[in-house]
């Protein structure tokens, strides 16, 4: 019974369907990494947050990336913008899928501080991207023979990418099954409350009930809406669903293009017959379309990967990892959101209110005499917002302040800090034992045992 099972799944993820929907999510993705870029250099967010701070939080492991100065991230984000392009119209798709994965990954790397759940989710699709034959077909590649053209492709290849987008889902919903978010409605009861003026709406967002509509409706949304999508019957009106969500979603908060991210991606659940329809549209838009690609339509042309055993392991190992990553927060100890240890890259979108002040002081070993840290010296307001709350960002920043005094002459200094924190509406607590000199702590993968634990009363 299970190897009939398997067998029949099997078969479903191997055979031949149009590549029409990777096609079209290639020029989709392309056209909203490239118009998102154009969007962030206009509002000056490039110079905000890469050219003007002095510090830079590191990610671990991952202390080698450097600013390259200003003339340099320019161009940067230059390469993110072009690449990007070259992505949507298909135009040297290997070398553009390359450089947009690795241009635009390092940008992220850049600055700790910036972090988003959608601009990791993007790294994610441009590295699949790059192993995905999705410039072999309505590209210019194609179409200035640069590559052969290919108009089938096993089904298996185009759920990579709808696989992503069911994890993103699902570890969001599963992130929302805790008590804050379904027994206290929180933070969604913080969050809707400044939102009374809101036209026709802005009466009920003061209402608790509201709150816990939201609260429950976003854990089952985020849990059931894969499955719906890749259900013929209930595909239209989950699409219906994801629209209505991720657009109420942008009206409430400021999330940037993640939304919309979201609501163009998921259109890869549709059929092929869809997708070629959506591409025939777009051909006579461009005036693109010919006689000659109507009768080439007919023609299956297969694709063959070169080396498909190592192509199945690279994507099996991928997801093995999307599965387990997620799930680290298990190994250690105390509230995830309150410790954040395994929070990031977790698909941990929205959960939580946490808001701190956190007071540096360095101490003079030899005349034992201890000063206050101005924090405006060295960070942005920005920097000092998100430091303030991370506890892997406030011992970063300690070692940063030991450097600093070394340099001046002061000798093996000692960093402490004072930082209170509140999380979802409760009371400010104590964050980080104050009494640690956090020069002596080195960042790692073990529990950072210096994070006070939280009253939960």
């Amino acid at each position: 019974m299970i190897s009939s099972q398997l067998l029949k799944i099997r078969s479903r993820l191997t055979e031949q369907v149009h590549i029409a929907p990777l096609s079209l999510f290639r020029v989709l993705f392309g056209l909203m990494m490239f118009a998102s870029v154009i969007r962030f250099w206009q509002k000056g967010w490039i110079d905000e947050l890469y050219v003007k701070p002095e510090f830079f939080f590191k990610y671990y492991g991952f202390e080698w990336v450097q600013v390259p100065g200003e003339t340099g991230v320019y161009l940067l984000f230059a390469l993110v913008a072009v690449s990007a392009f070259f992505l949507m119209l298909g135009l040297f798709y290997k070398f553009s899928a390359i450089a947009f994965f690795l241009s635009f990954t390092y940008t992220e790397l850049l600055d700790k501080t910036n972090y988003l759940n959608h601009y990791y989710f993007v790294s994610i699709i441009a590295l699949l991207m790059i192993f995905l034959p999705a410039g072999n077909y309505f590209s210019l590649d194609v179409r200035l023979g640069l590559t052969k053209k290919i108009t089938h492709v096993q089904r298996w290849l185009i759920g990579v990418i709808q696989l992503q987008l069911g994890f993103v889902y699902f570890f969001a919903g599963l992130a929302k099954l805790n008590y804050d978010w379904l027994i206290n409605a929180q933070p969604l009861r913080i969050w809707l409350q400044p939102h009374t003026d809101l036209p026709v709406i802005g009466f009920l967002m003061d209402k608790v009930w509201i709150a816990y509509f939201f609260s429950w409706f976003g854990a089952i949304y985020d849990l059931t809406i894969p499955f719906f999508l890749l259900n013929k019957r209930t595909r239209p009106y989950a699409y219906i669903a994801v629209i209505g969500f991720h657009v109420l979603t942008a009206i409430l908060f400021p999330i940037g293009m993640f939304p919309y991210v979201m609501i163009i991606s998921t259109l890869i659940f549709f059929s092929e017959e869809f997708h070629l329809k959506v591409i025939t549209g777009i051909k006579y838009a461009l005036n693109f379309f010919k006689k000659k690609e109507q009768e080439e339509q007919r023609v299956v042309k297969r694709y063959k990967p070169a080396f498909k055993k190592i192509l199945l392991f690279f994507f099996v190992s991928h997801f093995i990892i999307q599965v387990i990553f997620p799930l680290r927060f298990l190994m250690y100890p105390g509230n995830l959101f309150w410790t954040e240890q395994g929070f990031r890259f977790s698909w941990r979108v929205m959960l939580m209110e946490k808001a701190g002040k956190a007071f540096f002081y360095v101490h003079d070993p030899v005349t034992n005499q201890s000063g206050e840290v101005m924090m405006n010296n060295y960070l942005t307001p920005n920097q000092e917002k998100m430091m303030a709350t991370q506890p892997d960002m406030i011992l970063q920043y300690a070692q940063f302040l030991k450097k600093k005094y070394e340099q001046t002459g002061l000798q093996n200094p000692k960093i402490t800090v004072e930082s209170y924190v509140t999380l979802n509406g409760k009371g400010s607590q104590l964050f980080i034992n104050k009494y640690v000199d956090l020069t002596k702590i080195h960042d790692s993968f073990t529990n950072k045992w210096w994070i006070l634990p939280l009253n939960e009363n």
